[in-house]
């Protein structure tokens, strides 16, 4: 029985392009679905997120000069990345690896382009160099909610089969440019989340598909043929390289003993896993055709299909903020969860359960017997600047009793390799636009309307976290 954290074990940090990078219209970089998420002070927490988009709604928020895009300017990481990836490297906060997203838009501006854009491939060649210079091996997404905003104005996004051949291009050069450099990439980010951020994951407005509901899940076909033909390429031709693949969240807990429940709980959690089960098993599982049946889904396969997804990734990953519960009632009402009452939540109402990471940790491994990692796992506070000083035992409780229950979950004989703490330095609130939600172990001086100086000032978790990064766990 292992007792501890492996001794190669990759502590780390997680963020998107579309969340820090800003500079949204530099060097060539094209439009994307992230440079339309309106930041709004006047709707509920979490607010656009589960809404459908449409083409109307897109045109509004591009001709809009009062409307607030947070995401359009980040934390202007474009040109602060080499002081910043300091501030988290080895003479830093001591991260063994680092996972951010490439952006598909500044890579192929359109997304159908016929060729890429140089200068946004050059800007990753030197922020992969300098991510390495400072001692963190690279992590990096193709895919988290980057799409170029043309392949949904004038596509429906991935529910036009012509998305294959374009992201597989994309896949494809990405590959070949960092392939010496990169040895760990994710395809698709939380590639089950196609009802909560479902747009900005897929792209498909819902004015332009008949069904929306069906849309999606032929979005999300497509979506995993492209991910099985890149790894398909990556596996020919550079056999040193993993692809992996990512879910958001987990198996959720029945509402009650009520048999019932338990069974809708069951065929609820089947449809979660459903994603990793093609891109791991390489074949549609047998529980999702009843699915499909029973909710009048059809989806359409193209005649090599079927052979294209047997080409599976190398390693799981997902993502762990809380967990939920399901029930009868909730399964026939469109496949919904609701929170845990049972545990404390945080100030955005998101459950804090450590003891479920260790629970479907291994139900995870149990599953599919291959590496794991944590992709992201964080808390989303408000955070007081006082005299320069941000105190926040709230994240250091956090961190500390999910790493307890990660190692009890090392002890149960998971094979975990590595963990991404989310947004260690403070980024743009995927769900919500905000700046005010924060995550990191450095506070970034900006608020929800971009207002502030941008300077970077350490939290008191920032020391914590680097004694518990430096002791490999044992000091918590």
């Amino acid at each position: 029985m292992n007792n501890k954290f492996p001794e190669d074990f990759l502590w780390g940090g997680a963020f998107a392009a579309n969340q820090m990078e800003g500079a949204y219209d530099k060097d060539g970089k094209g439009l994307c679905i992230a440079d339309i998420n309106e930041f709004r002070d006047d709707i509920a927490i979490e607010k656009k997120c589960n809404e459908e988009v449409t083409t109307s709604y897109i045109k509004e928020c591009l001709e809009s000069k009062d409307k607030i895009f947070p995401k359009r300017t980040g934390i202007d990481f474009y040109h602060t990345y080499k002081e910043d990836l300091k501030l988290l490297g080895k003479d830093g906060l001591g991260l063994k690896t680092y996972r951010t997203s490439i952006h598909w838009s500044r890579i192929f501006p359109n997304g159908d382009d016929l060729e890429p854009n140089e200068k946004g491939l050059q800007f990753y060649d030197d922020l992969i160099d300098e991510i390495i210079k400072n001692g963190m091996e690279p992590m990096i997404t193709m895919s988290h909610y980057e799409m170029p905003l043309n392949l949904t104005l004038n596509y429906k996004g991935w529910y036009s089969r012509e998305l294959i051949d374009y992201f597989e291009k994309y896949g494809k050069v990405l590959l070949d440019r960092y392939h010496d450099r990169v040895k760990l990439w994710i395809v698709v980010n939380q590639i089950n989340l196609i009802g909560h951020e479902s747009f900005n994951h897929l792209g498909v407005a819902e004015d332009k598909v008949e069904n929306i509901y069906e849309a999606k899940y032929q979005a999300v076909h497509n979506e995993m043929v492209a991910s099985a033909l890149i790894a398909k390429y990556s596996h020919e031709n550079y056999p040193d390289v993993q692809i992996g693949m990512m879910l958001c969240g987990g198996p959720e807990y029945a509402a009650s003993t009520d048999p019932e429940d338990v069974l809708a709980t069951m065929r609820h959690n089947q449809m979660e896993y459903f994603f990793s089960d093609v891109l791991l098993r390489g074949k549609y599982p047998n529980y999702a055709f009843r699915f499909f049946s029973d909710k009048g889904i059809h989806i359409e396969f193209g005649e090599k299909d079927e052979e294209i997804l047997t080409n599976t990734c190398d390693f799981f990953s997902f993502s762990y903020y809380y967990t939920q519960v399901c029930g009868k009632e909730s399964f026939e009402n469109g496949n919904q969860v609701n929170r845990n009452l049972l545990v404390p939540k945080s100030p955005w109402g998101w459950s804090i359960d450590p003891l479920g990471l260790r629970i479907i940790l291994n139900q995870f491994y149990d599953r599919y017997q291959c590496p794991i990692y944590i992709t992201e796992n964080g808390i989303g506070l408000y955070d007081d600047c006082v005299d320069g000083r941000i105190h926040d035992p709230e994240r250091v409780a956090y961190y500390r009793d999910h790493f307890a229950q990660m190692k009890e979950a090392i002890k149960d004989g998971v094979d975990l390799r590595g963990y991404y703490a989310w947004g260690a330095l403070d980024i743009v609130s995927c769900s919500s636009s905000e700046r005010s939600k924060r995550y990191g172990f450095i506070y970034v001086d900006l608020d929800d309307y971009g207002n502030g100086t941008g300077e970077r000032i350490k939290k008191d978790s920032f020391d914590w976290m680097k004694k518990a990064i430096e002791s490999n766990g044992e000091v918590l």
